[in-house]
């Protein structure tokens, strides 16, 4: 069985076309996008890797990959989600290959293939984030690199990320997120150490209402970040 929810897959199929609209409700996405990449890169060196793009949606982080010199692969399980994609990557001329699959399914048809496997602002959709990061960690090649990024559970990320992000600031539409499916640093680790990785790295992600900036730093509170190697 597919890893997915069809009410997720829906939700985000049908804003597909604004995927690479930076004012439109991927905004958040495109605001991030150049602080995710320089910390992926400046741990991993993308240049000249093989990456692999997890739940890659619109393809905004997978063409990012692609222009510091990685040959990336983007999954998703939404067609829409890929068609925009692949779209983009004609305006761009991005060098990335996109594919219909989900994690566990390439992970059985090519593990030990990348030497970066990322999973962002993904595992707080699906209903068994434990086998996302399982089907990663079986993709990626010994020594590896896994990146994921989140939502912690607590009471500040509830106000924050659910109240603030969806209902006061309006960053993003109402329903984008469940709190009672965001993940808790510690299970996230969890779940990186049952599937054989080594927890290399934790950086917190937050965002100033005044400044209307995005910043990484240690806070970990609301959104978070963590770097694996595959032992």
């Amino acid at each position: 069985m597919s890893n997915a929810d069809q009410a997720e897959l829906d939700k985000f199929s049908a804003l597909a076309h604004r995927w690479w609209d930076p004012n439109s409700e991927f905004r958040p996405l495109h605001e991030i996008n150049p602080l995710r990449l320089e910390w992926i890169d400046g741990l991993a060196r993308l240049a000249g890797k093989s990456v692999l793009d997890v739940g890659c949606g619109g393809g905004i982080l997978a063409e990012g990959m692609a222009g510091k010199g990685a040959q990336v692969t983007g999954i998703d399980l939404s067609e829409k989600a890929l068609k925009v994609a692949k779209l983009h990557r004609l305006e761009s001329g991005a060098q990335v290959d996109y594919q219909l699959i989900g994690a566990e399914a390439l992970a059985e048809q090519r593990p030990a293939s990348f030497d970066v496997v990322t999973c962002m602002e993904m595992l707080e959709h699906v209903p068994d984030p434990a086998s996302t990061v399982a089907a990663c960690a079986h993709l990626a090649k010994p020594g590896g690199w896994v990146f994921c990024s989140t939502l912690n559970r607590n009471p500040k990320s509830y106000l924050f990320a659910i109240v603030g992000a969806e209902y006061i600031l309006k960053l993003l539409p109402r329903g984008t997120h469940d709190w009672a499916k965001f993940i808790k640093p510690s299970e996230l680790a969890g779940f990186g150490r049952q599937a054989g990785l080594e927890l290399a790295e934790v950086m917190g992600m937050t965002y100033n209402p005044i400044t209307k900036a995005y910043k990484l730093e240690r806070d970990t509170d609301v959104n978070y970040l963590m770097a694996f190697r595959k032992v």
